[in-house]
């Protein structure tokens, strides 16, 4: 069968579903005093651990690294698709809180569907070569070059980001954090098989 690249229009219509959807459910985590994984996980510690510094710009300077590995692994196109989408959920975090309130949220709602969706936001941007940056990045390079499963390296990751978040929250906001960062990597397992969008 014959594989097709996506067109422009496509990867631009892709990094908006995907960074909509993680922007949703990062907004649904943040209502239930939870944590996510990954290295928004790792800025969300350190803001509370350093009493306040900007989420935004911890998050970017984190990346750094990553930004480079990109590069270097995975190609320009795959970068700047990247930093595009770092871009887009930056933009989308300032307007959130002015389009979408959320007074009241279930702990165990949020855990779930927030993880999934933010789950489905990465998938969608990973199948048009893109990503968060940060640990999706390596996630990726090992499943592109190693075969190793990108689904199951995310969720190693982000539970160890969420367990180190046991000195910023509460025990039971912690549990909750770890039950959203495997849902949110069932989902790239489930959906992201090494080799199964090749071309794309």
């Amino acid at each position: 069968m014959t594989q097709h690249r996506h067109t422009a229009l496509e990867d631009v219509h892709a990094l908006l579903i995907g960074s909509s959807f993680i922007a949703v459910g990062l907004t649904l985590l943040k209502a239930a005093g939870l944590v996510t994984g990954g290295v928004a996980g790792v800025a969300l510690i350190i803001s509370y651990l350093s009493g306040g510094w900007p989420v935004g710009v911890v998050f970017f300077v984190l990346n750094l690294p990553f930004y480079v590995l990109a590069q270097r692994t995975l190609g320009w196109t795959f970068t700047v698709k990247t930093l595009a989408t770092n871009l887009l959920l930056a933009g989308l975090a300032w307007g959130m809180p002015y389009w979408l309130k959320v007074s009241h949220v279930d702990p165990i709602f949020s855990a779930v569907f927030g993880g999934t969706i933010i789950g489905m936001g990465i998938l969608a941007l990973a199948r048009h070569r893109s990503s968060v940056g940060g640990i999706g990045v390596l996630a990726l390079y090992l499943q592109e070059r190693r075969g190793i499963s990108a689904g199951k390296v995310q969720m190693a990751a982000d539970c160890l980001v969420v367990a180190a978040a046991f000195f910023a929250i509460p025990f039971d906001k912690l549990l909750l954090s770890i039950a959203s960062a495997v849902a949110l990597s069932a989902v790239i397992i489930a959906n992201h098989k090494p080799g199964r969008y090749a071309g794309y």
